[in-house]
């Protein structure tokens, strides 16, 4: 069956143009989550995403606006460039195109280059793509190149190190997964308006074994995370050591951020080490401040790049979108 499901949403994606470096799939369309249920009502549906990583996203959106052109808003008129340029020079560099047939299934799908998908999965530049990629994902094509494959890695190893500062010494899976799959929700406006207030949790309960096949290779190779099977939960370190070295590992944009904030002015680069060390003394500063450094990064993509959908939807796309996630928010708020 699932194999069968596999080949289904590589079918759509073989309609795209070539040129894709990576593809997946994400979402309530794919993954189970709490409180989804099928309808054939526009306002009710789970929609397929997907994401695709372009070698050349001038030439794939030129042949994709030859192949598809319905797809695209107002801005088809302006040509790839328009596209492109929305694409690459505004909120989170990714282009969205919603509400689309295919293969009897409606789907959304965003493009983004291989420079901005490196940029965001490495140094946490928007936490957006980034942050869908701390959730399970359907991979569907992977091309060649080193550096997508050590992207996706190194995405993983950053949720984990940065979740692991906001945990205790001592929790459960559970709590290991919520924190990650939370990351990218912190300071999301759309959890404020559009989204259902239970959704880090909806999305958790039900994929607990797809968490723990994408996490459990890191935390079996760490030396400061360990397991007791007695009591069903982890033990990290937190010595003054290992905060300090976490801090150190966080992606660069996030770093930048918590250094501003213990540091009121330019000094020089050794006394930045030296102020790490001694924030990573006090855990719970040191936690707010990281969370703090999230929550501005998650805010300002959020709402820019909610504002290009806007463009790049159309304006009634939008509102059909909008009524979607607003029913499902206000499901989600009567079901307690």
């Amino acid at each position: 069956m699932a194999d069968s499901h596999d080949d289904f949403l590589k079918k759509i994606v073989a309609r795209f143009p070539s040129g894709i470096s990576l593809a997946f799939a994400y979402g309530s369309g794919i993954f189970s989550q709490k409180g989804n249920v099928s309808s054939k009502n526009m306002l009710d549906f789970n929609m397929l995403d997907f994401v695709f990583v372009l070698e050349d996203a001038d030439q794939w959106h030129k042949t994709n606006l030859n192949l598809h052109s319905h797809h695209y808003s107002f801005v088809r008129r302006f040509g790839s460039n328009a596209v492109v340029s929305l694409q690459d020079r505004f909120g989170a560099r990714m282009y969205y195109n919603t509400l689309v047939p295919m293969e009897g299934r409606v789907i959304k799908y965003g493009t983004i280059s291989r420079e901005n998908f490196r940029l965001d999965l490495n140094e946490w530049q928007w936490l957006y793509l980034s942050g869908r990629l701390h959730k399970p994902v359907k991979i569907l094509h992977r091309g060649d190149g080193a550096d997508i494959l050590s992207a996706l890695k190194g995405n993983l190893y950053s949720a984990v190190n940065v979740a692991l500062l906001s945990l205790p010494e001592f929790f459960t899976e559970e709590e290991l997964f919520l924190s990650i799959a939370g990351l990218s929700f912190a300071g999301d406006f759309r959890m404020i308006v559009g989204e259902n207030k239970n959704k880090v949790q909806n999305i958790v309960g039900p994929n607990i074994e797809p968490f723990r096949n994408l996490y459990n290779p890191i935390l079996l190779k760490s030396n400061e995370i360990h397991f007791d099977p007695s009591s069903r939960k982890y033990h990290q370190n937190q010595e003054i050591n290992v905060i300090f070295s976490r801090l150190k590992s966080l992606p660069r944009n996030l770093l930048q951020y918590v250094v501003s904030s213990v540091i009121s002015k330019e000094i020089k680069a050794s006394l930045i080490e030296e102020a790490l060390y001694d924030t990573s003394k006090d855990i719970v500063n040191c936690s707010q401040v990281v969370r703090k450094g999230i929550t501005s990064i998650v805010r300002k993509s959020s709402i820019s790049q909610s504002v290009k959908g806007v463009i790049t939807a159309g304006g009634h796309k939008t509102l059909i979108y909008s009524a979607q996630k607003i029913n499902k928010m206000l499901r989600g708020i009567f079901r307690g």
